[in-house]
């Protein structure tokens, strides 16, 4: 069977490599926000001084599951062209980022590591620009799926480093007991 796959072989191939990576990232990314207890509702977070440009709780919310549906949108792409030249560093480099992105908030968040986690975003953001120039040469469109992550990336080394300059003593900050009143 010597036959090339029809356009709609193709699409339902594209659409399979979706259904696998897309609930997969959100699904990673939100636990690995929820097991670091990230976000405003951390006592050692809310403890910090941040910069006027940190956004609201809500925003983090809502754009962290659009950025993962991207990114995963764009993985599914580059999953699907099979064959494709320099496919298998692209994946390789994009899983290495995936993990140090989901190492971030337990590093940040859990371990209180605040200039460990500027220094880790850094990292994170160096691998998805070279990511990304790997899928561009791929496929152009996986590479514009993952332009709104970068541009975010840099958005929030920018704030990791803003909040490590304005709390040098952030590893040793201890957050308050919960208290209750009786």
């Amino acid at each position: 069977m010597n036959e090339i796959a029809s356009a709609g072989q193709l699409r339902a191939s594209l659409l399979r490599w979706a259904l696998v990576t897309v609930p997969a990232i959100e699904f990673l990314g939100l636990a690995s926000g929820y097991l670091a207890n990230s976000g405003y509702g951390n006592r050692w977070f809310a403890m910090l001084d941040k910069p006027a440009i940190t956004p609201p709780g809500a925003v983090f919310a809502i754009v962290w599951p659009i950025l993962y549906l991207l990114i995963a949108l764009a993985l599914a792409i580059i999953l699907h062209a099979r064959g494709a030249r320099g496919r298998g560093l692209a994946i390789t480099l994009f899983l290495v980022q995936l993990l140090c992105n989901f190492a971030w908030s337990p590093l940040f968040f859990g371990a209180h590591e605040a200039t460990l986690a500027f220094y880790l975003i850094l990292v994170i953001l160096a691998l998805a620009v070279v990511t990304t120039v790997l899928f561009a040469r791929i496929r152009a469109v996986a590479a514009w799926l993952m332009l709104p992550y970068l541009l975010w990336l840099a958005f929030a080394s920018t704030l990791a480093f803003a909040i490590d300059q304005r709390n040098p003593d952030a590893e040793t900050l201890v957050a308050p007991a919960v208290r209750t009143q009786i």
